[in-house]
């Protein structure tokens, strides 16, 4: 007999792994398939080489969605492990929903991990555009990239920005509180199925989630010399749990300490002991709450620390914008010197013609006596 099949009559269901897509070699996973449209199978197929495929019963979810669970391995990085599922009802078993995304588990290996950052910094704005980058010295073909407890596994082709290196780049705007956690991201081969290690993690922190706006102050001021001690003061009149310090263009992750509670604030000490020009830059601090650390108050207002004194191992004949200046005297002494040498040697030829003119003369008259 010949089953005909169609596909497309209901919605398609989401297909996730449980606890994530990413699985170490030997590992089972869970798949979950669900439907909101109250379908009570599931077919869920294994594609590419090693095809298989299950038909599962649905049960309801305490959030009102039917589903489906399957557990899968061991798992290893021998062939391409993908998946999708369709939904149908068990009266009409050839009517089925549109196919799920596919869902392609990743199994990371040994070969060299990429790194993975974004031009905009570890902070972002509410709505704010945001790309994150993974790059590698070795030449993927293609890179995937995991949020940690997130279900996505977006995937993106290599690309060769210059001889040596392969990129890609991952856009994730506009940004909302989703957004918010921390990142980590694979290279891979088209050809074979095995992946990079993981990137070192990655925090993306979404500011402009609560209405807090702390304040930001500085001891003993915004202009202090090499070598000083200098307190960032963090305040807020509402309750937070943290505070993070942020430098504008810094690549490392912002500061955090946890708040206290003194003089009807909240408040949090950043000491910097003893500065140095490195410490020069714009500040700003954050609050935010253990229930979700990657969500941020908004900004306060920038503070510029200007740390003095590191101008002073530049010497000063360094300073060529202005020639003309009497910055200089050093170069009008020498200039003199030049001038009495040449009044003197003038002086020194005018006597020795002297001294010829008078031998020559006096030599003349005793010749003329004898």
């Amino acid at each position: 007999p010949l089953e005909l099949v169609v596909t497309g009559v209901h919605s398609k269901p989401t297909l996730s792994a449980l606890p994530s897509p990413v699985v170490t070699s030997g590992g089972t996973v869970t798949l979950q398939c669900s439907s909101w449209q109250g379908l009570d199978r599931f077919i869920l197929t294994k594609e590419g080489e090693h095809k298989s495929s299950w038909t599962l019963d649905a049960q309801q979810s305490p959030y009102g969605q039917t589903q489906a669970l399957l557990s899968v391995g061991p798992v290893t990085p021998s062939h391409r492990w993908t998946f999708r599922c369709h939904g149908f009802n068990r009266d009409t078993p050839q009517v089925w929903s549109a196919p799920s995304d596919p869902l392609e588990l990743l199994v990371p290996g040994v070969s060299g991990k990429p790194s993975l950052l974004t031009p905009q910094g570890p902070v972002v704005a509410s709505g704010q555009s945001l790309t994150l980058q993974c790059r590698s010295d070795v030449g993927y073909d293609r890179f995937a990239l995991s949020q940690e407890g997130g279900q996505a596994l977006p995937q993106r082709p290599g690309r060769q920005p210059q001889a040596g290196l392969s990129q890609a780049d991952f856009p994730l705007g506009p940004v909302t509180s989703t957004h918010g956690g921390r990142y980590r991201c694979y290279g891979g081969h088209n050809l074979s199925s095995e992946w990079s290690a993981p990137s070192d993690p990655l925090d993306v922190l979404v500011a402009g989630w609560f209405p807090d706006t702390p304040s930001l102050s500085v001891q003993p001021g915004p202009v202090v010399a090499s070598g000083e001690n200098v307190t960032l003061l963090c305040q807020s009149g509402s309750r937070t749990e943290t505070f993070l310090l942020s430098k504008e263009g810094a690549a490392r992750p912002p500061l955090r300490l946890r708040s206290k509670y003194q003089g009807r604030h909240f408040q949090a000490e950043f000491s910097m002991s003893p500065v140095t020009s490195a410490h020069n830059g714009t500040y700003r601090c954050y609050s935010s709450l253990s229930s979700n650390p990657y969500l941020l108050s908004h900004a306060s207002a920038p503070l510029e620390l200007v740390v003095s004194g590191a101008a002073d191992a530049i010497h000063p004949s360094q300073n060529t914008s202005d020639p003309t200046r009497a910055s200089h005297p050093q170069d009008y002494t020498v200039e003199n010197l030049i001038r009495m040498g040449v009044a003197g040697l003038i002086l020194l030829g005018l006597a020795i013609l002297l001294f010829q003119a008078q031998h020559g003369h006096g030599g003349t008259q005793d010749a003329a006596r004898s």
